[in-house]
């Protein structure tokens, strides 16, 4: 502890701490408004994130609090079930989070393809934009993406001609927007700590306090545990509801694997210590427990808080742990402050984290890995907009499954002329499976009449039973045509258990 001090690293980690506080609480409350709930709810995830589980994380410099990931989800859940089921499935997310952790399995949620949570992102920006452009103007967004950019032309006709929506709020939400633009493009270095979300919140907060615009403000409690419901006793049976289970699962693994991607990213940002993922997936479990029990939103860890935790120079987790403090003490202290903000003011910020969100430049760093791989992520992005984010991402999932099948088929059919006469030599590099039955069957058709075909089977790396069989067919109908398959039997057959492969 001596040297902590003496080295200066307390230092570094306050200056980080008050950075990361300042761009995690517009966020904490704005996305609690956009999952349909409470702000003090997205205040306590962010005190939860910070101080107990950056006391006990795997990923010192990551800081884990509500994440605009998980809005969509908790919307949904909230629209169909009532805020009263929450509590149940964020606890039980969590209870998998941790079992997940113990079992060290961390490293398997890291197994979905860069692509797919690429394509999740981008499609819950989408949804968030969508959504946020109608809390932009102080109406009520619609359960579905789509059904909100339907209803959006409406909605600004209303907002403009003053027949639904309020054009003071859509005002107030564009300025917060305009400040941060500007702000990311002419924030001078010496002042590159300072977020453009708080000061848009300070400066749009500060304008409509003294003009007086009528716009709905930020609803906090006076005190912010007086929010607090810990689900009821005969609540708990609902844990074995359908999708309760699905809800839970869906919740962990999102969770889990944009925490593990985030972490990963993160280590790439500095030189200290690495993440260990089993002990950051089970702190994360322990985390939306305590949430789940306080009837709080969800929490993963959050690439843009950790990289500005990164960038302040942060040294430790006293960085992560001080800035749930300040959430604590800003919220319990000042909680009049907080609702002089207006609700039209953190649409806005997250209207523009949104569209960050998607980031479509990402296509073409995807291509360079193959067409399908910028594919799966366009198609991820599209199914989550029109259908769901599990539908989504389960469709995203199931497409790199199928190109890594396709991939791994890959099968080079080569039929030539052999140095003895009436004789071609038909070669087969890669994996012979059911997929390549066509290209196999069409060059066994080219064989003329009267022709001993030699089976090379060195670089054959695997032949499933499809392809075996039509071999098998192929060489016992020949003598018909006067053909005749030579091949070591022995050595192909041994290519479909797999047993050897070819160098």
């Amino acid at each position: 502890m001596r040297g902590y001090f003496s080295q200066g690293l307390f230092g570094r980690d306050l200056l980080g701490s008050i950075v990361v506080f300042l761009v995690a609480l517009p966020l904490c409350m704005g996305i609690a408004i956009a999952s349909g709930m409470p702000p003090a709810a997205g205040l306590i995830t962010g005190i939860v994130g910070g101080i107990v589980v950056g006391a006990i994380c795997g990923s010192p410099l990551q800081v884990s609090g509500p994440a605009a990931g998980l809005a969509v989800l908790v919307f949904e859940l909230v629209r169909e079930h009532g805020v009263a089921a929450l509590g149940p499935v964020v606890a039980l997310a969590g209870l998998i989070q941790v079992v997940a952790g113990l079992s060290r399995l961390g490293v398997w949620f890291r197994m979905i393809s860069p692509a797919v949570v690429a394509g999740m992102l981008s499609g819950i920006g989408i949804l968030i934009v969508a959504s946020q452009l109608h809390v932009l103007i102080d109406a009520v967004p619609k359960a579905r993406g789509l059904e909100n950019f339907a209803a959006l032309p409406a909605a600004l006709h209303d907002a403009i001609s003053g027949g639904g929506g309020n054009l003071a709020a859509l005002l107030v939400g564009v300025s917060t927007i305009a400040i941060m633009l500007a702000w990311e493009k002419l924030r001078p270095a010496s002042l590159r700590f300072v977020p453009g979300a708080l000061l848009a919140v300070v400066a749009v907060t500060a304008a409509v306090q003294w003009l007086g615009t009528s716009v709905n403000k930020v609803e906090v409690p006076s005190n912010l545990w007086a929010t607090v419901t810990l689900p009821a006793f005969d609540s708990l049976g609902g844990l074995l509801q359908p999708y309760t289970l699905v809800a839970a699962f869906t919740f962990a693994l999102i969770a889990s694997a944009e925490t593990l991607l985030s972490a990963a990213a993160v280590d790439r940002m500095h030189s200290g210590v690495r993440t260990r993922y089993d002990r950051e997936l089970a702190a994360q479990g322990v985390g939306n427990l305590i949430c789940g029990v306080l009837g709080a939103l969800p929490m993963t860890g959050v690439i843009v808080r950790s990289a500005a935790n990164v960038q302040a120079g942060s040294a430790t987790r006293v960085a992560t742990i001080l800035h749930g403090g300040w959430i604590l003490v800003f919220a319990t202290l000042l909680p009049w402050l907080m609702r002089m903000t207006p609700v039209a003011c953190l649409a806005g910020i997250l209207v523009y984290t949104g569209i960050k969100m998607v980031n479509l430049k990402q296509i073409k760093s995807l291509a360079v890995y193959g067409r399908g791989t910028a594919l799966i992520y366009v198609a991820t992005t599209l199914a989550i907009v029109a259908t769901d984010l599990l539908a989504g991402v389960l469709i995203g999932f199931a497409l790199s499954l199928l190109r890594l099948a396709i991939q791994s088929s890959r099968l080079k059919v080569g039929l030539d002329a052999h140095h003895e006469s009436g004789t071609q030599l038909l070669q087969l590099d890669g994996s012979a499976t059911f997929l390549k039955v066509p290209a196999l069957a069409r060059t066994l058709e080219r064989v003329p009449p009267n022709t001993r075909v030699l089976l090379e089977v060195d670089r054959l790396r695997h032949v499933d039973q499809a392809c075996l069989e039509l071999l098998t067919d192929w060489g016992r109908n020949a003598p018909v045509r006067g053909c005749e398959l030579v091949v070591d039997w022995h050595a192909l057959h041994r290519r479909v258990e797999g047993v050897r492969k070819a160098a």
